[in-house]
């Protein structure tokens, strides 16, 4: 309907300033067709846009330096204590309209946890470069009890709804005085997974069309399921205990911050919703009612593609899954856990 308008220069169009990459850098990058890989996407995004690079080369000697970033968290350096907000009039507002029209839902609402004005927001950011950023690369994929968002900035919700622009949080991360490991980390997060999942997500009308398979919908969703898994999402999702302590912990973590980072969402929800062959999409609507950074294009591609391998290998190579070891050596819920991660506990069965 706007395309006559915009054709004889009464409309014109402008870049969103929410993204930092066009579908033609997509389709160059990754390529045109399916399967697409994120590897490829982010080296031509570094060399295109000169991030990170000397002489056409990348800094450091590699374009990515996740072997560097997979380190357990060994109690040291202290993590830093995310900010508190004082709520404002329309904050308070809202929350009495959602006490009101809510107060069943699950969770807990933390009005001190959410920065909801501008001026929060840009608090956010400076304490995440700040506090976060100088330590997030090499524990980015560990797990703490104690310390849930270790030394991650919490920032992907400010991002999604553009209350702080990639842009700005790219510029200030690339000037940043921290470690090339985990400047180069938390680049690849922005300008490699979160805008490659995105077109792929745009690319495939929602996962609807993916080559190679007929994907059915229900309610106007896509429902993939590759590895043919149709068993309903287990209580312990809700908070009913399972015995299992890293699933009970990071599903008690969500219902009090609407957040994890990366590795409890991939490794343990997603890890052991595979393992135990439940339906793609109840694990995906669950993160939709569960997570404060829930979009479409956030969940669909994370959920559907990365972590249950639903759509097979469109965009990943593999299914991400294991069994114990690795949970025992990223995390400490091992520790509490009514099952030994050696002997007894029934991940590792379930992954063999």
């Amino acid at each position: 309907e706007l395309a006559g308008l915009l054709a004889d220069g009464s409309l014109r169009e402008v870049t969103h300033e929410g993204w930092l990459t066009s579908r033609a850098d997509f389709e160059t990058g990754a390529g045109a067709n399916a399967p697409w890989r994120m590897d490829a996407f982010y080296r031509y995004l570094r060399r295109n846009r000169n991030i990170l690079m000397a002489e056409g080369k990348p800094i450091g000697g590699r374009f990515s330096l996740d072997g560097e970033n997979r380190n357990p968290w060994p109690g040291e350096p202290t993590p830093p204590r995310a900010p508190r907000f004082r709520p404002d009039a329309v904050t308070r507002e809202v929350s009495a309209l959602i006490e009101e029209r809510f107060a069943d839902h699950p969770g807990d609402m933390d009005l001190g946890a959410l920065p909801t004005t501008r001026a929060n927001a840009r608090r956010m950011w400076t304490w995440a470069r700040r506090a976060c950023l100088p330590t997030f690369g090499p524990y980015e994929d560990a797990m703490s009890r104690e310390h849930r968002g270790l030394f991650h900035t919490r920032m992907a919700a400010l991002v999604n709804i553009h209350r702080v622009l990639p842009r700005t949080v790219l510029n200030d991360a690339l000037v940043a005085d921290i470690p090339l490991a985990s400047k180069e980390g938390f680049v690849r997060q922005l300008l490699g997974w979160r805008e490659f999942v995105r077109h792929v997500h745009e690319a495939t009308d929602g996962l609807r069309e993916v080559p190679g398979m007929t994907v059915p919908t229900r309610d106007g969703h896509a429902t993939p399921s590759f590895l043919d898994a149709h068993q309903p999402l287990p209580a312990a999702f809700w908070g009913t205990p399972s015995g299992l302590a890293c699933l009970d912990t990071v599903v008690a973590d969500v219902w009090k911050d609407a957040w994890s980072h990366h590795i409890p969402r991939l490794m343990v929800l997603a890890n052991l919703a595979t393992l135990l062959d439940v339906e793609p999409r109840e694990l995906a609507d669950w993160f939709w009612v569960a997570y404060l950074d829930a979009f479409d294009w956030v969940v669909e591609p994370n959920v559907l593609g990365m972590g249950t391998f639903a759509v097979g290998d469109l965009m990943t190579t593999k299914p991400y899954v294991s069994g114990a070891p690795y949970l025992h050596r990223m995390g400490d819920y091992c520790e509490t856990c009514a099952f030994d991660p050696k002997r007894t506990c029934p991940i590792t069965p379930l992954y063999w």
